[in-house]
């Protein structure tokens, strides 16, 4: 079979409807999207296109589905999660081609997000049966104190481009596992991938109503209602702080249950006595993966002044070495950016910075040709007023700055409103303990450059969001505590 022929196959299996109460139907006066490939810029597949009635419908179905699924035993929630865990390995390569193809990473990274997302359903499938209270004897000894957790309810989801399987997984796996049922809004982007995994849930056995997807170009229309609609209990959102903003002065009408991983602007700290291998290994991951198209990208690399010239020479001489072209082909590390827009915003930012005082060591250029390409970048002595030491790149640009001493160092990684992850090379423990402690940032590497995992709670501080994602705390973001008094008698 050829790639083409493989393609065809795996984009005809998705269905191109809105999946709402167990049923695939065509959105509100057949309305439709297309959905492209960023690596030539043509129409891939067309799929339903929601409209605010549509959005409302799927609400109705969650919320005629939450009694029946919360009192399911978490047993059962836990094995049906498993089952798509399960299958989900066994079709990991159609997923992984689906990603490459809809969103544009190389197909090895598509395979790490595969196996990244199947992880969430995997933890939560055991953690459906590890919701607990606790009892007691009040101080006082007149009575018994029960404390128990109950699922939230009707949950509504949107999700990011960048990541359209694990933004999926990594918000499904705990509703389900809690006992919630979910409204999803995939990106106008890449929905396709979303919308397989649903799929692949309503194959395993996924009751009708508990999860509902609704694809949408006219998202804030969509949304709206839905938040605004007394019955809906919780609003999850991944995306910019901009929007993130806009939605949870939305959610305060209904006093909504709110989890949102918003923007970043990750400092990338080398000191003079960090294993600069390391540190150059750590630095292609934290900022070229997914073709730097993402909130825990590496934006700000912060190098001390005796190392940064080596630091400098070895990443460019990996940078150089990179090659571009559609994430399909054997030996592509850098695919293209989401569409032509993104090109335009990354390379505004570079010619900023140019044209402050930094130096281009390479790349620096827009791809010219079919698809949204832009080249791997390495800028050196980029000056403080930069804007891209101050906006989020999403994009394939390493950008470098000096220090002199530790408390500089901290002053310019904490130089940000944003404070979601931040990475650290020292071979220094005390100092990297130090740096744990003063870095203000929910998540941190330490002598790593890649920090998700799904057994971990991920999630920011500042105007990088609130709530967290994975981890024991994961499932608790969709759980209500209740206390109940027994008195003695």
């Amino acid at each position: 079979m050829t790639n083409a022929t493989l393609e065809a196959t795996v984009l005809d299996k998705v269905n191109g409807g809105l999946f709402i109460a167990g049923e695939w139907v065509d959105a509100e006066g057949g309305k439709t999207l297309a959905v492209s490939d960023p690596s030539t810029g043509e129409t891939i597949k067309e799929i339903a296109d929601a409209s605010p009635a549509d959005g409302i419908r799927a609400l109705d179905a969650a919320v005629a589905a939450q009694e029946a699924w919360a009192a399911t035993p978490p047993r059962q929630r836990g094995e049906l999660l498993r089952r798509a865990f399960d299958l989900l390995q066994e079709r990991k390569e159609e997923f992984a081609l689906l990603m490459t193809v809809e969103m544009g990473k190389p197909l090895a990274e598509a395979r790490g997000e595969v196996a990244y997302g199947g992880e969430f359903l995997r933890w939560f499938s055991e953690e459906a049966v590890r919701i607990s209270g606790r009892y007691g004897l009040n101080p006082e000894g007149t009575g018994h104190m029960v404390v128990s957790q109950r699922p939230v309810g009707p949950s509504f989801f949107i999700t990011p481009w960048n990541f359209p399987l694990a933004m999926a997984t990594r918000k499904i796996a705990p509703a389900l596992a809690a006992g919630c049922t979910v409204v999803i809004k995939p990106p106008a982007l890449t929905p396709l991938t979303t919308i397989a995994f649903v799929q692949l849930l309503e194959e395993v056995g996924l009751p009708a109503g508990v999860v509902n997807v609704i694809a949408t170009s006219t998202s804030s229309k969509v949304s709206a209602p839905i938040i605004a609609d007394p019955r809906l209990r919780k609003l999850s959102f991944t995306g910019s702080t901009e929007v993130g903003r806009a939605l949870m002065a939305q959610s305060a009408q209904g006093i909504l249950r709110t989890s949102m991983e918003l923007g970043g602007n990750a400092p990338f700290v080398v000191f003079d006595d960090a294993d600069l291998d390391k540190a150059v290994d750590g630095a292609m991951l934290a900022k070229f993966r997914n073709i730097g198209q993402a909130c825990t990208a590496a934006n700000r690399f912060i190098v001390h002044e005796d190392v940064a010239a080596e630091f400098a020479r070895r990443v460019t001489e990996r940078v150089s070495a990179m090659r571009v072209g559609r994430g399909t082909e054997d030996g592509i590390a850098i695919g293209p950016l989401i569409d032509d827009k993104a090109v335009a915003t990354t390379d505004e930012l570079v010619q900023d910075a140019v044209d402050k005082g930094a130096t281009l060591l390479t790349g620096g250029a827009v791809i010219s040709g079919a698809g949204s390409f832009y080249s791997p970048t390495v800028l050196g002595s980029v000056p403080a007023d930069a804007r891209l030491l101050r906006e989020e790149i999403f994009g394939p640009v390493l950008g470098i700055t000096t220090f002199a001493d530790e408390d500089e160092a901290v002053r310019l990684a904490n130089n940000t409103e944003y404070g979601l992850v931040s990475y650290v090379f020292t071979q220094d423990l005390a100092r990297g303990h130090r740096m744990i402690e003063r870095l203000a940032t929910g998540m941190m590497g330490l002598n790593t450059g890649l920090v998700s995992n799904a057994a971990a709670p991920f999630g920011g501080i500042k105007q990088s969001g609130i709530g967290r994602e994975g981890g024991f705390e994961g499932i608790h973001e969709y759980l209500d505590t209740k206390y109940t008094l027994i008195p003695v008698s």
